[in-house]
């Protein structure tokens, strides 16, 4: 028996340095301090009278041997929490999960996210980022998260990508101008006033410009927004009519502050996915994505 020899915050500790790639941002997602990061390294190493690390000035690389132990470290520790989760002691998960969300997710259904996860896990600890999907898969291959609620496309294809469900777009004016708008307008039609929508780069916008541009529609007509939740007083000011994802202007809608056009196009509807690396996630980020299908259709 290893008694207390070694314990699972060293492996732990071990683990992190080598995904977040320094002592710094290890200890930050565990929660502690750096020289604490220090401390149960160097035990682990003296425990196992192994070097894992190889320590230099801006960066930390794993040994041969340190290669050798780190799979049946994270095996130990899936272990570890394995038993907790057949126990049903959910409450002693104690950990950070480190989550990036696009905005949309943050603006519509996250909290029924963050409510199912405190329900399945008590006290498990949520670090939020809400930011660009671009950036947010930037930040997982970093290795500076664990989970990503998302939209694609991505740029790598290690990770693990559950599908969660399509958000539809669709166009919508206020009362006053709603007046103004046919039946059924055509593109052209819609082009006659101002767009409000969001950042020129996501996958709707770049559709919306090249049929623009196909049909020689004046693209100054568009006004984007990198703020989704600032294109809504927007429109209920009555400065355009928008194409925004229908979820975000539900509420709006059902007020009556906002108005549907059944306009003849629209957008690919956008796909959301749960990402993650399986080679290093723990069980409560697998099943943190599973959460997140149940949370999307709320």
């Amino acid at each position: 028996m290893i008694k207390s020899q070694i314990t699972l915050k060293q492996l732990e500790a071990f683990v992190f340095v080598v995904d977040t790639g320094t002592f710094r941002a290890a200890a930050a997602a565990l929660g502690t301090t750096q020289p604490n990061i220090s401390a149960r390294i160097t035990a682990l190493e003296a425990a196992l009278d192994e070097t894992l690390l190889i320590r230099d000035a801006r960066s930390v690389r794993l040994t041969v041997n340190g290669e050798r132990l780190l799979q049946k470290t994270r095996e130990v520790l899936w272990a570890g929490e394995a038993l907790i989760e057949e126990a049903g002691r959910q409450e002693l998960i104690e950990e950070t999960l480190r989550l990036g969300v696009t905005e949309l997710v943050a603006c519509t259904w996250l909290q029924s996210f963050l409510r199912l996860m405190r329900e399945a896990y008590p006290k498990l600890r949520i670090q939020l980022e809400v930011d660009l999907s671009t950036t947010i898969d930037a930040r997982l291959m970093e290795g500076q998260l664990d989970l990503a609620l998302q939209t694609g496309p991505f740029k790598s294809k290690v990770f693990a990508s559950e599908a969660l469900g399509q958000e539809h777009y669709c166009w919508v004016a206020n009362s006053d101008l709603i007046q103004n708008v046919s039946a059924a307008p055509t593109l052209p039609e819609l082009f006659e006033l101002t767009i409000l929508t969001h950042a020129k780069h996501t996958q709707a916008c770049a559709a919306l410009h090249n049929l623009s541009a196909r049909q020689g529609l004046r693209p100054e007509r568009i006004v984007h927004s990198s703020a989704l939740s600032a294109c809504v007083p927007m429109v209920l000011e009555g400065l355009g009519v928008a194409l925004l994802p229908a979820r975000l202007i539900e509420a709006e809608v059902a007020a009556g502050d906002l108005h549907k056009i059944d306009a003849s196009w629209h957008p690919e509807p956008l796909s959301f996915f749960a990402r993650y690396a399986p080679a290093r996630a723990a069980l409560y980020v697998e099943k943190a994505a599973q959460i997140a299908k149940v949370a999307m259709r709320t």
